[in-house]
């Protein structure tokens, strides 16, 4: 069985291809933040798909885009998603947008997607602003590896065995949180991972009183005690290798003692199979340090 190849020769300009589905990102908060393009392809599709035509509409009343709305969203996708592939099948285009940010993250657009796709229907990204990357950048979290969460499950025991399946994730961590659960979350965190783990808490990004708070998961925890959560979260969270180099894990790291280059040549005797790359790149991870660091400083050493 060959690999399905799809080429989207005119995504990139004129009018949006019969049968195919843009998904489009949309603000997080400033609208100034909008692309051309996603404007144009707004325009120019023949139907938009929303998470809420309500708020969807304000968006396309403000671009003055004309389009024809329609509901896709958790309650209605087992329906409205067969009917929206039909009408693709068919030779319209169709405009997917979530409530802010690029759809298929954290919502059933995802589902949407995989129909498309089941149904050869070509999907073409409109890219845009993102809440998770935005938080990222700005964190001073290490950006070279990270996973995002989304949201943890509700119930404690529940998140509380995600926490420990994520804690020994080298990578920076990113969540979305509510303000009626981010101080339930750290403190969860706090009881799985440890008080010293550094996060960071960003809030209302883009918007008038965009906010970041940097520090410990106790730093953290008593700045929301000081000044009570308001909008909507991104939760970052520095991953077991940068929390170990920084002395944040309570006991030493069991390489502390160890070089960088017996480091290495430990993980590929016992762990690796000998694989050096796979030895170099987790010895990174434990160190908080780029692959490329680990190799010009072993050069170095031989």
């Amino acid at each position: 069985m060959s690999a399905h190849v799809q080429k989207s020769y005119r995504s990139t300009g004129g009018e949006p291809q019969a049968g195919t589905l843009y998904l489009v990102a949309t603000p997080i908060g400033n609208l100034e933040d909008m692309t051309y393009r996603a404007v144009r392809t707004l325009r120019e599709a023949q139907l938009i798909a929303a998470e809420d035509t309500r708020q969807t509409r304000k968006l396309l009343t403000h671009f003055a885009i004309a389009g024809r709305l329609v509901s896709y969203h958790e309650h209605n996708k087992l329906a409205s998603g067969p009917e929206l592939v039909r009408l693709m099948q068919e030779g319209q285009s169709v405009a997917l947008v979530s409530d802010a940010g690029l759809p298929a993250i954290s919502d059933p657009g995802y589902d949407l997607v995989r129909l498309a796709l089941a149904a050869d229907i070509p999907v073409v990204p409109i890219p845009g602003a993102n809440a998770a990357l935005s938080a990222l950048i700005a964190s001073g979290l290490a950006t070279d590896r990270f996973t995002f969460i989304g949201f943890l499950p509700r119930e404690k025991k529940e998140a509380v065995r995600e926490l420990e399946r994520l804690k020994p994730l080298s990578g920076t961590l990113i969540f979305y949180e509510s303000p009626h659960r981010v101080v339930k979350t750290l403190e969860r965190m706090a009881e799985v991972w440890g008080e010293q783990r550094q996060v960071c808490l960003a809030r209302e990004l883009t918007k008038r009183y965009e906010e970041f708070v940097r520090g410990t998961i106790a730093e953290c925890l008593a700045h929301l005690a000081a000044a009570p959560p308001q909008g909507e979260y991104c939760l970052l969270a520095e991953g077991s290798g940068a929390a170990d180099a920084a002395g944040g894990g309570g006991a030493a790291a069991w390489w502390a003692a160890l070089s960088l280059a017996e480091h290495v040549a430990r993980y590929a005797a016992e762990h690796t199979g000998g694989d050096r790359k796979e030895a170099m790149k987790r010895a990174a991870a434990d160190r908080g340090l780029s692959k490329r660091d680990v190799y010009n400083a072993l050069l170095q050493e031989d």
